[in-house]
Order: structure tokens, then sequence, then C-alpha cells
């Protein structure tokens, strides 16, 4: 017989065994985040659209996106200028009166920190009135959170941004009190967020600091979240399309049009199309397209992004400043890649700092092959010329590189620095006379027929010759097809074969597997048995234009993998030659 109490005592062990059963069963809150969430925003620049100028009695005036102010007249130029910097216009009216073309000037995006210059063309609706349409580049910035469960029950979180890569290689802790939320690295040097969750709304805001913004986050099936996924929705076994020809100049074909094998390519871009989102860095190529034969045959597009979506090709734009100064010189500006560099500076006269023999010796064609001997290294954080050290404290960027102290002789060795690339602007802004965008646009995007391009600017207004210019791909892809034809486009001479060939010829070594010419990259492939010569415009993240001229073949990649090179660098080393040279078939 039971002693007196025994049932209650026994009703109360199970009562606080179930209570703890209930406890342990209790998902911790954090599970509420499990999941894919993203947003996408569009910062700026809110100006943009319909331009009309109109011609009156005594004054012009301009009317864009509700504003309405007067326009300054010079002769032939024709400017505007919004208040509180939010646009501006500087343009030339042609003799015929017929078209007002020039440049729309952007507020500086707050994406890369850079302003951008954009090509518009006003026409003449009647005598004295003007229309044309402004597009700047759009501020666009999307992330995406994936949250997920771990093994141990505890919830992380990575993040996604095709635009600029951050958040690349960090994995976050997610904890949730209450309605706070906070991801916690858990290594590397990133910076936690912190935000908020409103579980009815099912709504997420984190602070994110590269910015100071809020982004307000909302769940996403894969339909939703155009930019984490190769392709939305899921697409089934890729099947190869021909690209369509459109007016920008490209004719296409197909793959067996030109001798290219298809399996080869189909396996590639399946590859591509099967990645899913993960923790652990992976390509992100975000555009492939090929041409041989002077045929545009390959097109595709991933991430979000289209054939109408201008890329970043950060330093791979460094290759324009070596063509601009081949159309100078063709057009008998007055300078060799043998002038001294400093000569070509004359407002400078008696003021260059560090100023001797050695930089007194220093040549254009130092500048184009990166071996100036200025105390300039892109990879040393700690070098007085690193590219990061030019910004708005700075106001003559052209100057504060001719003032940096020499480490070396001229020509003695290449070392990666964007200055130096950008300092030929300077000599081609002071020896062709020219705003060099204008230069840009008359004498390269219109023979080349650039539909949509975003040219980005220094302090000064002028163009930055370092990289960054946002461009169409398939606009792009026509900078080496170019090269390959020996510096025509569609039989129109653009630059000299002699310079093509001078500019893509050895001039430096910059390490054991890379020699440079004039602003290329130079490289041996091997596939098989056979190594083919390939010359290149690279750019962080993963922008190649590769001409393989053996095979009269041009191949380009975009991708957001930045600050990755190790990822990024086997576009070339692995992609190129295992599926696309490989794809090239013998001749008979």
């Amino acid at each position: 017989m039971r002693a007196p109490g025994t049932h209650l005592v026994t009703a109360w062990l199970i009562l606080w065994a179930s209570l703890g059963d209930a406890h342990a069963a209790t998902p911790p809150p954090e599970e509420q985040l499990v999941g894919v969430w993203g947003s996408e925003r569009v910062l700026g620049p809110e100006v943009r659209g319909e331009l009309t100028l109109v011609r009156g009695q005594d004054t012009w005036r301009a009317r864009i996106a509700g504003y309405e102010l007067q326009a300054r007249v010079d002769g032939k130029k024709v400017s505007i200028l919004l208040p509180g910097g939010q646009g501006e216009l500087r343009g030339t009216l042609a003799k015929d009166g017929q078209r007002i073309t020039g440049h729309w000037i952007q507020p500086r995006v707050l994406m890369s920190g850079m302003t951008f210059a954009t090509p518009v063309v006003l026409r003449a609706l009647r005598p004295g009135v003007w229309r044309g349409d402004v597009s700047p580049l759009e501020d666009r910035f999307s992330l995406y959170l994936v949250v997920e469960k771990q093994a141990d029950g505890s919830v992380a979180a990575f993040i996604r941004n095709p635009e600029r890569n951050f958040g690349n290689r960090v994995l976050f802790r997610v904890d949730l009190q209450g309605a706070t939320v906070r991801l916690t690295p858990t290594s590397g040097r990133a910076r936690p967020l912190e935000g908020t969750f409103d579980a009815a709304a099912r709504r997420l805001a984190l602070r994110y600091p590269p910015f100071d913004l809020t982004f307000d986050f909302t769940r996403r099936e894969r339909t939703q979240a155009v930019g984490l996924y190769p392709r939305s929705p899921a697409s089934g076994p890729y099947e190869y399309q021909a690209p369509i020809a459109e007016d920008d100049g490209w004719s296409t074909a197909s793959l067996t049009d030109v001798g290219m094998d298809v399996q080869p390519l189909r396996k590639l871009v399946q590859g591509i199309l099967d990645q899913t989102p993960g923790s652990q860095p992976a390509p992100a190529i975000q555009g492939l397209l090929m041409a041989r034969h002077g045929k545009l045959v390959l097109e595709e597009y991933f991430h979000g992004f289209d054939k109408e979506r201008p890329h970043d090709l950060r330093s791979a734009a460094k290759t324009y400043a070596s063509v601009l100064v081949g159309i100078a010189l063709d057009q008998g500006a007055p300078f060799t890649v043998d002038t001294p560099v400093v000569s070509l500076f004359p407002e400078y006269a008696g003021r260059i700092s560090n100023l001797d023999a050695n930089k007194r010796g220093l040549t254009v064609a130092h500048l184009m092959t990166m071996s100036t001997g200025l105390a300039c290294d892109d990879d040393d954080p700690e070098s007085p010329g690193n590219e990061d050290r030019l910004e708005d404290s700075v106001p003559d960027w052209y100057k504060y590189t001719l003032d940096l102290p020499m480490v070396r002789e001229p020509g003695k060795q290449a070392v990666y620095c964007s200055a130096n690339i950008n300092l030929l602007g300077g000599v081609l802004r002071n020896t062709t006379h020219s705003w060099l965008p204008e230069f840009f646009e008359k004498h390269l995007a219109t023979p080349l027929q650039l539909r949509k391009y975003h040219l980005d600017l220094m302090p000064s207004g002028e163009l930055y010759l370092g990289g960054g210019i946002y461009m169409r791909p398939r606009d792009a892809l026509k900078l080496g097809q170019l090269y390959l034809s020996g510096g025509t486009w569609n039989g129109r001479r653009v630059v000299s074969q002699r310079w093509v060939e001078r500019s893509t010829a050895l001039h430096a070594t910059m390490n054991a597997k890379q020699t440079y010419g004039y602003t290329w990259w130079r490289h041996e492939l091997r596939v098989g048995d056979r190594v083919y010569s390939q010359y290149e415009a690279s750019g962080n993240g993963g922008q190649l234009i590769m001409v393989v001229p053996e095979l009269d073949l041009v191949v380009m990649f975009t991708a957001g993998n930045y600050n990755h090179v190790a990822l990024w660098r086997k576009f070339r080393e692995e992609l190129l030659p295992q599926y696309i040279l490989s794809a090239v078939k013998p001749s008979k």
C-alpha cells in the first residue's frame, strides 16, 4: 500500500516532466527567421527621364523631372545645372541645329562613391525645341539574406549581394530577442548587423553599416529572388540558342556556324545554372559572351543581369586608356610613348614634389606598363599611391600622382598601380585639349556603336581612367573584337593596326605567370598538347575580355566575385581552356 500523498507526488512529477518536455520542444525564436529574405533598392538618382530645351527670344529654358530652369549658352555650348547637385548637362549644339549631344552628370552614386557621365542626345522637335531622354546609372543595390538552422540547433545566415559582393565569405550567428535581431559574424572582421523583426507583418529590417541605411526584407520564393539564383524560376536542362541580332553592330551566328562544339559549352552553362546559394564562396558568373570570326555566338546572363543592364567593368576599363592613347597618336597628338610625362603637365611647372632625374625620365610608356617607379602599389595598403588614397579630399588626382616619391628607376619593375593608368588621362587632356568624356564618345563610343555606358569621374569632373566604367556586356565585348580585327569595327578604322600590335606585345613582367603590354594582360594557355597565346582586359570580380588570336575568338565573363581573385582567375585558368577553347573544332 502506497504512503499517503503518493498519488499527489506522482502527479506533480508527471506534470513537471511534461513541462520539461514541452520546454525542450520549444524551438528557439530565431527559427522564425529561417528561409530566404530579400531587399532590392534603387537608391537614386531621382532626376531622370525626358529633358526638353526651349530657346526663347532672350533665354533658353530646360525642363526635366519637375524642374524648370534657365540654361546657359556659350556659343555652341549648352549647359544646365540643377540645384543641390541633382544633375548637370554639358552639351554641344550641332552646326545644323538638329541635335544637341553631350553628357548628363549625375550626383554621386552611393554604391561606389563616384559620379558618372552618361551620353545624352536631344533631337529637334521643331525650330528652337530639342528633346531627349536622360538615363543615368541606377544606384541599384540588392541584398539577400539566407537563414538556415544548423546541425547543433543554432541558426546562422549568410548574405549575397550581386552588385558589390558585400558579406562575401562571412557567416553570421542569428539571435532574436523580442523584436530585436542581431547578426554576429562568426569569423573575420565583418561588423555585426542589427535590426528588427515584425512577426505579424513578416518583415525584417536591418541596418547596413557600409551605407548607414536600413534595408527592409521580405520573405522570398525562388521566383522572387532573381539576384540570388542563377536563373529564376529554375530552368530545366540548358538548351543553347544563338544570340539575337539587334542595332548595336553585332552580326550573330550559331556555334556550329563558326566551327564550335555545343556540348562543352552546354556543360559549362549547365554548371552555372546548377549552382545553389551556399555559405561558402562560389563562382558568381553574371554574364558569358563569345564571338568567333567576328560574330556573336553565345550570350547568357545570370543572377538578375541581362543584356541591357550595364555592368561595372572595374579595372578591365583601364584598357580603354591605352586605346585612347593610340587614337590620339594616330590623330597626330603632340607626344610619343617615349615623351617624358612631366613635360606634358606644364601647369605644374616648378610645383611637382620629389622631382629628381628618375621622375624626369618617366615616360608615357612607363605609365601604360605600370613600371613608373613611383611609390604606388594597389596591393599594399600602406603605399602612398594606393588607389584607396585617391578620394574627395584630394582635389587634383593627377598632381597627387606626379608628387609621389620615386622608389626605383622607371622601367625596372612593373607594379600594379591604378594611379599610373589614370595619369594617362591627364596626358590626353593636355595634348588633345578635350574633355575626356567627349573624346571617348566621339572617337571610340560612336565608331564602336556603344549604346549605353556610364563613365566615372574624378572630383575635378574629368574622366577617371583607372577603372569603373559601366557598360553593356555586348558593347564591352567589342573592345576585344576591335583588337582581334586589327583596330577596325565592322570595317571602320578606329585605331591603327600598328598600335594594336604594339600595345598587345610584351613590354613588362608582372609575375611568373603574367606579362603585360600597354594595359593588356598576356598569358599562355594550354589545351592538351596545344599552347595558345591570349591577351585580356581584366577587372576585379571576374570582368574579363579575353582574346585568343589563333582561334579568332573573343570571350567575356562578367561576375560578382569582387576581392576574391582565387575564384575569378579560374575563369581564365580553368573554364576558358576546359570548356571554351576545347569547343573549337580542329580545322580540316
